[in-house]
């Protein structure tokens, strides 16, 4: 993997604190000299989180080293850098090295090794010989865990050298947790009792939702704050001196499911607050940065330290814990503090990359691969504002499939699919699995649901919340318009729920009219040119995701199911490119639907 200069700049340094120090890495004050029989001891817990599959700093849908507007790097070889240089400084000794989970899903590598090439007693995970060479303690599950099914993560779990933590994962069958609930580190002092540091893994209870096909029958997810309740003390009564939480939930109290589950998405706050005895919680799932945050507990009004190291490999967070042990008193924790470490700054570890080039390599040939050629060149980089080929592409995928799988169909066929990427583009010319890959992020599979006329205007006016109102035609840059906060998205609807639908013998077609409130703005929908009715019916193809409660549209995890074949659209989507042999957009790019202000098309620049 290529370096250039300036991010190389903290190998050149040539020191630990010359790597940390580029980092971004910020020093404590100097800790009081001990008195009398008291000894002071700072231990550093490092943390990353939503790892999603990356070992190097490589775009594998781009084909090239990764980089973004703000020139972050990924990566656990990146991230192995950093840990390297924070154990030099501060002592192996010193130091644990957590997860909060999502770390198997989300890049070709992470697919190919779960679906073309799945991992065995044998054949290790990329992801799991990284951290085991970098030498984790812990790591919490995450929902994304979940995606390839239990078995595959059951290999995954026994490939590595450090606990999978799910405390409020439970076994529907014995009620008891299905994975390690926590762990306890000892950290080994010199002339003290050694410092037992407990940690407690939390994942996220959406996963009942979002994983249906896979988890149910067989495992429950019952809410953070309702199990740390109950595994918390029970940490402490065992002699734990610290209590760490790794939680793959968000920090800022939130659900994109609404009241489909009785527990919060994003809890984690919630547990600091609630949750008397913590210390302090890595936090996963958002996607944020937060160097530091500190919650005040409401029971102890004990200050509860939060962090979170954004995604990717982008950040290390690094805690570090003040405390001091008296014969009589054991260990207290005096002071407590975080901040977070840019993986931009260093180069790969060496020893990283020896060790999975191979793995990245065969994912390299594998995704560069061409399945047929397109005719005239398509990207997603409007789809989220005007009706483009790109995503009726996939939506014509879908609905296809549908057909063929449902023969004796007699309803119109429809189908729904959010612009995921807002870099995916499939080139003019030869198309390879990653032209087409890079269009469907997500290991999604496909359904059909029966839905009525007056449903289908409901998920659409649900789904048009995803814009801000307006009260001119513009023009408007596309930011000002597009994901507006709602009460179950406050920081903003993510691009991946918002809903896009099509037909597929026939045109659908509607207006968002954006100078409406939301609730009131689906105008003129219609199919194959007529009104469609409240009581009509079509069979609507749709993603699991969505399908099992994602995102909490209306009437779709209620509707009869009317097909559920568990494979994945986007490699529906290659099959169809090699099985056509030639993408021809005209086929796709008519009209469905436009924003409109008062009947006029809005503008964005």
């Amino acid at each position: 993997m290529s370096e250039n200069p300036v991010r190389r700049r903290a190998v050149l340094a040539g020191t630990a604190a010359g790597v940390l120090a580029a980092a971004g890495f910020r020093p404590a004050a100097a800790q009081a000299a001990s008195r009398g029989v008291t000894r002071p001891f700072t231990l550093t817990v490092m943390g990353t989180t939503d790892l999603h599959g990356n070992v190097f700093n490589w775009d594998y849908f781009a084909n090239k080293e990764f980089d973004d507007s703000a020139h972050n790097d990924i990566g656990l070889a990146k991230v192995s850098s950093l840990v390297n240089a924070v154990r030099e400084q501060h002592g192996a000794h010193r130091t644990l090295l957590l997860d909060a989970g999502d770390t198997i899903q989300g890049t070709p590598l992470a697919y190919y090794y779960a679906k073309v090439e799945p991992i065995t007693r044998r054949k290790v995970h990329p992801m799991a010989a990284a951290m085991n060479a970098i030498g984790y303690d812990a790591a919490a599950l995450g929902n994304h865990e979940f995606n390839y099914g239990i078995p595959l993560l059951r290999t995954f779990e026994q490939q590595l050298r450090f606990p999978l933590l799910g405390a409020n994962a439970i076994d529907s069958r014995t009620g008891q947790p299905a994975f390690k609930p926590y762990v306890v580190k000892t950290v080994w002092r010199t002339g003290t009792a050694p410092l037992r540091v407990g940690i407690l893994g939390l994942t996220n209870p959406g996963i009942a939702i979002w994983d249906k096909a896979n988890v149910e029958g067989k495992m429950t997810f019952p809410g953070l704050v309702e199990q740390a309740k109950v595994w918390v003390p029970k940490m402490r009564r065992a002699g734990v001196d610290l209590v760490i939480v790794s939680a793959h939930s968000g920090a800022d109290t939130s659900s994109s499911y609404g009241d489909a589950l009785p527990y919060p998405e994003n809890a984690a706050t919630l547990v600091a607050e609630q949750v008397p005895g913590i210390d302090a919680i890595l936090v996963g799932h958002a996607h944020v940065e937060i160097p530091q945050r500190l919650v005040a507990n409401k029971t102890t009004g004990k200050q509860v330290l939060i962090t979170e190291p954004l995604f990717w490999g982008k950040r290390l967070s690094l805690l570090d814990f003040d405390l001091e042990w008296a014969p009589r008193g054991g260990w207290t924790l005096k002071a407590s503090r975080s901040q977070v470490l840019n993986s931009n700054t260093v180069a790969e570890d060496p020893k990283i990359v020896k060790l999975l080039t191979a793995d990245h390599a065969k994912v390299v040939t594998y995704v560069n691969s061409k399945v047929g050629t397109n005719k005239q060149a398509m990207s997603a980089a409007t789809a989220r504002y005007e009706d483009v080929a790109a995503l009726d592409f996939i939506n014509h995928v879908q609905a296809a499939e549908v057909k063929k799988a449902l023969p004796t169909n007699t309803l119109p066929i429809l189908a729904l699919a959010a612009p995921f990427n807002r870099a995916a583009a499939i080139p003019a010319g030869d198309v390879s699995i990653r032209d087409v890959a890079g269009l469907y992020i997500f290991d999604n599979t496909l359904l059909a649901v029966r839905l009525t006329g007056a449903q289908l205007k409901d998920y659409l006016e649900f789904s048009a919340r995803y814009f801000k109102q307006v009260t001119t035609t513009g023009p408007f840059p596309a930011d000002s318009v597009t994901n507006a906060p709602t009460p179950t998205a406050p920081n903003g609807t993510p691009d991946y729920n918002y809903d896009i639908a099509a037909g597929l013998d026939a045109p659908l077609t509607y207006d968002i009219d954006i100078t409406k409130p939301a609730g009131d703005r689906i105008t003129a929908l219609s199919y194959a040119g007529t009104p469609i009715t409240p009581t009509q019916e079509f069979a609507v193809a749709v993603n699991n995701y969505r399908q099992s409660g994602g995102g909490g549209f209306p009437h779709i995890s209620t509707a009869p199911v009317l097909l559920n074949q568990q494979q994945e659209i986007r490699q529906l989507m290659i099959d169809w490119v090699k099985e056509t042999g030639e993408i021809d957009p005209t086929l796709f790019a008519h009209t469905d639907w436009r924003l409109t202000a008062n009947g006029t098309p809005v503008v964005i620049q």
